[in-house]
């Protein structure tokens, strides 16, 4: 008999751009539906992550100051419990600063 149970698997990023490209990750590599990935500030304010990244860092005059650099990015979705270890490898090459599962 398979296990077909699920676990969710919580990533913190600094930046929007990795908590993105984890996304791409999970939905390329690992076949997650998008609507079964969630995105969102680690705390309760809006923000662009804790760090300048993508548009925001490459602006022509230097990293722009107007971003809403307000905290950690969570990325989070539930998962069959067979892929953990392989989305927990994908993750943290995505840049997860922590990874977590429950």
């Amino acid at each position: 008999m398979a296990d077909d149970s699920t676990t969710t698997i919580t990533a913190t990023f600094e930046t929007r751009e990795a908590a993105d490209l984890a996304v791409e990750h999970l939905v390329q590599q690992h076949g997650i539906s998008r609507p079964d990935i969630f995105i969102q500030s680690a705390s309760n304010r809006n923000s662009a992550g804790a760090a300048p990244s993508g548009g925001d860092a490459s602006h022509g005059g230097g990293a722009r100051q107007d971003a809403p650099l307000e905290g950690e990015i969570v990325v989070s979705a539930d998962i069959a419990s067979s892929q953990v270890a392989a989305v927990r490898r994908s993750l943290g090459d995505a840049g997860a600063l922590r990874v977590s599962q429950r």
